[in-house]
């Protein structure tokens, strides 16, 4: 395909953020799907409703595109008030992926994908040129998926087709009804992390229900808490959830493990970082040794000749003629500085290490020790402050 004589590509739509102002939905029985639901969700984040089944999630996200008609209240899409515009134009303008995908069983992949730019009018040129390039987006070669039809996809690739579909008029929200469901685990964490990377080269506003807290906290930049009747218990980032539930019923549903859970949200801090003593790979075994004895330590970090992690040498083997080179041992327990504590806390157990050593590039910081990584986390949880639906 000539790259050169493609029609210029639209600008990205931008990122819009979504408030419900005073949202409900009682039914006609009496019963209340939502109550009174005030909340924003920010431009260009991932936003997650979670909670019990039955507890209005659901009933929230399609009231947004108006799958469900609000009782009361407005809900703003930018400046637009979405319960006065045309639904069918609305959901044009807001992409949708379901649990079980929805593809057209009998169009292909490609046919799919093009789905609401043919609807919108653009010409073939125009949606070929953006399916190919969502197609490559999600994960799926074009060449060989694009003529396949949804029976010929595994649950996952069928999952991608259904996301590729739903960013295909590039739509400034996203909304996502627990999408990685019926997958097996291993499947699912692998979409999620593929998700993560697509969110974070699209950034759209999307709106993401899962009954699952650990999904929640490891794709939500926020997240709701819901209970029986549709009311908000809290509304926080994953950390500051975790760290200071502001509801027993908070509390309850992410878990007597949510001090674990946490780790998964918690990054490294370069003040939590120990800095033990240092010696390098030519030096010598006794001036390896007298800078453990000055530092109070039984061991010591190697580097190279770059100053690059090599290894470390306890005081044990640093006696005798000879240099660090030839006494020291190879160092496997690091992790890159942008890691979080669970991944220093799993690098730990896994190697059966007493110490992680973390490493910005090649660059030695210092290291993590469990005593360190504890405190890391209880500072962590220090310095948040809990906010529920309503607060000022």
């Amino acid at each position: 395909m000539d790259v050169s004589a493609r029609p210029p590509q639209t600008a990205a739509s931008p990122a819009q953020a979504i408030r419900l102002e005073g949202v409900s939905k009682t039914y006609p029985d009496g019963s209340v799907g939502v109550r009174a639901l005030d909340l924003t969700f920010a431009a260009g984040e991932l936003t997650v409703l979670v909670g019990p089944s039955g507890c209005g999630k659901t009933t929230t996200m399609k009231m947004i595109n108006r799958i469900i008609e609000p009782t009361t209240g407005r809900i703003l899409l930018g400046d637009d008030d979405v319960t006065r515009v045309d639904p069918v134009e609305l959901r044009r303008r807001i992409g949708y992926v379901i649990q079980n995908v929805g593809l057209f069983p009998h169009q292909t992949v490609r046919r799919n994908v093009g789905t609401v730019p043919r609807l919108l009018g653009w010409d073939k040129r125009r949606t070929a040129d953006r399916v190919e390039e969502l197609l490559e987006l999600v994960g799926l070669d074009p060449a060989s998926f694009g003529n396949r039809y949804p029976h010929q996809l595994s649950g996952g690739q069928r999952q991608r087709a259904g996301v590729a579909r739903a960013l295909a008029a590039d739509p400034a929200v996203l909304l996502m009804d627990e999408p990685f469901s019926a997958v097996d685990p291993i499947v699912r964490e692998r979409l999620q992390t593929e998700f993560l990377r697509l969110q974070d080269a699209v950034r759209k506003t999307i709106v993401f229900v899962t009954h699952d807290i650990e999904e929640a906290v490891r794709l939500g930049d926020r997240i709701a808490v819901m209970s029986t009747g549709g009311r908000v218990e809290q509304f926080a980032a994953p950390a500051e959830l975790l760290g200071s539930p502001a509801t027993p019923f908070v509390a309850d549903f992410v878990g007597a493990d949510r001090g674990l859970k946490r780790l998964a949200v918690t990054g490294i801090d370069m003040a939590d970082l120990e800095q033990p003593p240092v010696v390098h790979v030519d030096d010598g075994l006794a001036d390896a040794r007298a800078a453990m004895v000055r530092a109070g330590a039984r061991w010591a970090v190697v580097l190279d000749d770059h100053q690059a992690l090599h290894g470390w040498i306890s005081a044990e083997r640093a006696t005798g003629a000879g240099t660090v080179r030839e006494a020291g041992k190879r160092m496997e327990a690091w992790v890159p500085i942008d890691a979080t504590l669970k991944t220093a806390f799993s690098t730990m157990l896994q190697l059966e290490a007493g110490w992680v050593a973390v490493l910005d590039g090649d660059r030695f910081c210092g290291v993590l020790t469990p005593e360190s990584l504890h405190a890391a986390l209880r500072r962590s949880v220090e310095g948040t402050v809990p906010e529920t639906a309503g607060a000022v």
